[in-house]
């Protein structure tokens, strides 16, 4: 990832990047987005989530800045809350799921990084999915597992990545 510039809170704050940047202690950070395979699986993805948002009661947000530190922001390809819509336009409050897509870009030491803010938020649910191997992770404070499926408790979402990987899966009921 490429390092845009040196600016202060504020200037990101009332800054807009085409795509959305990280600011990290000071940097504001480029993400890697961009290439079919990672916007397709976000848009699958999302898609999944949010037709189903009224059953699970919660709600999709698709590259939302979500403030993980003091001096650190976030911009997770998705993120799930539950409950009710936030009245915040820069969440400051633990999303239910950070999920981050790989892209060909990314570093695995950079992914981690995002991970662990995500996770020292108070995140309970933090995965990585890479649509060019198929494969996803699940991040806890103990470090990266793959799983076969992506779940969660309370409420109690699953999906398999064999269905995740199918086309047009998102808008199948379950």
């Amino acid at each position: 990832m490429k390092t845009v510039a040196s600016v202060s809170i504020e200037e990101y704050l009332q800054s807009r990047y085409h795509p959305d940047c990280d600011y990290v202690d000071g940097l504001v950070v480029e993400r890697n987005v961009g290439e079919e395979d990672h916007s397709y699986l976000q848009t699958e993805l999302a898609t999944y989530l949010n037709v189903r948002r009224d059953l699970w009661g919660i709600r999709v947000y698709v590259e939302q800045r979500v403030q993980v530190a003091p001096t650190r922001f976030r911009v997770p390809d998705i993120c799930v809350i539950v409950g009710p819509r936030p009245t915040e336009q820069i969440f400051t409050k633990p999303p239910f799921i950070c999920i981050e897509i790989r892209s060909p870009e990314d570093r695995l030491p950079a992914l981690q990084e995002r991970a662990a803010d995500y996770l020292r938020l108070g995140v309970p649910y933090v995965w990585i999915l890479d649509p060019r191997t198929r494969k996803a992770w699940r991040c806890t404070a103990e470090g990266m597992l793959e799983v076969t499926e992506l779940r969660t408790e309370n409420p109690g979402i699953v999906i398999t990545l064999q269905d995740l990987f199918t086309d047009n899966y998102a808008g199948r009921a379950s």
